[in-house]
């Protein structure tokens, strides 16, 4: 009964006595939802303030590209250059390689034992100069015993003439018959067979002599020693003395499509044509000289033409074997519009380049007649003195408000002179860009393109 009594006794306290330590645990937990919820809303107001502060800033910003022109008018820096007009040559460009107009192996014509050489290696000889000299006493020997045979049959020659005299004049007597005046005669005949044959005899061991002087067939260059002194040489060996080069003048051989041919043609008809040569990687020139000739087939496995130039070659820039590039100058385009290379750009409505007038850029279409080294010719779209853009043409747009300075080094004037640039880039071939070539469509890469080949075509071409 003590359990129900103690039950009674708390049934009977007052409820709020009853719920205190319940209302003391739950306050903790209220206090902190309440900072948690303060936290919230500070958090919100702080992004707030930042995104509203952070979007005034960038309205507040100048644009890019300064603020010269306001809000709606950024200057763009660009670099220009003028269009000048100057004549520019008409070249046609092709790979080739120096050959010599005659190399000569120089050998021994005679078997004997090589005693004297009297040349340098790399010394230019002239024709007829002694280069050698092989132990001549055999054929010495061999030339006085022809000529004690000549001796001796001259001897018996002039008694049969003296014994043919007496018979014939024995005959007219009566005293001896005619078969042996006849007798006679033969053997006279037959002296005198043997006097020439003797005498050939002496011609040749003369001749066989004589080529113990080994002399230069021509004038050249002589080449690296074969043989040395002492040595036993032979008229069957196959490597010879030594090697003699003609390099003045010398030739060279190139090539060009076959598209080129009819005009080449049509120009040799009426002048001598020159030609220049460049290095392999077409930075410096080497020489200048003439066309000789055509070939007269076209290559049916490459599609091109081989062509023969001549140069003189004092200074000896060219060498036999050579690899070189080949310009060969068609004729000079007078009063040309010249720009440079970098301006002309390549769009869907062609080719075309921006000028800048006034402070403002403007889009001018242009036809390219050719490009030659890092320079174009354009046939219209630009006048003499116009400033065209070379550098920022990616950040222009037409009526685009522009900050223009001159073109550094290899801008409009790297080429002022008319003539294929010296730093005419080579492509990945070695074969030259520097040549004049007819613009063609322009292939990717914007002013890259304007250098398309137009009407080149087939193997060889040049790009």
């Amino acid at each position: 009964m003590a359990i129900s009594d103690s039950v009674q006794d708390k049934t009977s306290q007052p409820p709020s006595q009853f719920r205190l330590p319940v209302e003391e645990g739950n306050a903790p937990r209220k206090r902190g939802w309440i900072w948690l919820l303060v936290l919230i809303v500070l958090a919100g107001a702080g992004y707030y303030y930042y995104r509203s502060h952070a979007s005034s800033a960038s309205k507040a910003a100048p644009a890019p590209g300064g603020g010269r022109g306001g809000a709606g008018s950024a200057v763009v820096s660009v670099a220009v250059a003028p269009a000048l007009k100057q004549n520019v040559p008409y070249y046609l460009s092709g790979l080739g390689s120096v050959t010599p107009f005659n190399t000569v192996t120089v050998k021994s014509r005679v078997d004997g034992q090589l005693e004297k050489v009297h040349f340098t290696e790399g010394q230019f000889v002239h024709e007829g100069d002694l280069l050698g000299e092989i132990d001549p006493r055999p054929y010495q020997v061999a030339l006085e015993q022809m000529e004690g045979q000549l001796a001796r049959d001259q001897a018996q020659l002039n008694n049969a003439r003296v014994d043919y005299g007496r018979f014939d004049q024995l005959f007219k007597e009566g005293v001896v018959a005619k078969q042996q005046v006849d007798t006679q005669n033969a053997t006279v005949g037959q002296l005198e067979g043997a006097i020439r044959a003797d005498q050939a005899q002496i011609d040749n061991q003369k001749l066989l002599l004589s080529y113990c002087r080994i002399t230069a067939p021509l004038s050249g260059r002589a080449g690296l020693r074969l043989v040395d002194q002492g040595n036993m040489i032979h008229a069957s060996d196959p490597n010879g003395l030594v090697v003699i080069t003609q390099v003045q003048p010398i030739a060279t051989l190139f090539t060009l499509p076959e598209d080129s041919l009819p005009e080449v043609i049509q120009h040799l008809k009426h002048e001598q044509l020159g030609i220049e040569a460049y290095s392999r990687d077409d930075q410096t020139k080497l020489a200048s000289g003439k066309l000789l000739t055509i070939d007269n087939q076209i290559d049916p496995t490459t599609g091109t033409v081989r062509f023969k130039g001549e140069f003189d070659n004092r200074d000896l820039s060219l060498w036999p074997n050579q690899f070189i590039n080949v310009r060969l100058m068609l004729t000079v385009r007078k009063d040309a519009i010249v720009i440079p290379l970098a301006a002309v750009q390549r769009g869907a409505q062609g080719t075309y380049v921006y000028t800048v007038k006034n402070g403002h850029a403007n889009l001018q279409p242009v036809k390219v007649d050719m490009t030659q080294g890092n320079i174009s010719l354009i046939a219209s779209g630009v006048s003499e003195g116009d400033q065209v853009v070379v550098d920022g043409q990616d950040r222009l747009q037409s009526g685009s408000t522009v900050e223009a300075h001159g073109a550094g080094p290899g801008g409009a004037n790297a080429n002022n002179g008319g003539g294929p640039s010296p730093n005419g880039a080579a492509d990945k071939t070695g074969r030259p860009n520097g040549g004049a070539k007819p613009a063609g469509d322009a292939g990717p890469g914007g002013a890259a393109g304007a250098q398309g080949s137009g009407k080149r075509k087939g193997p060889g071409k040049q790009n």
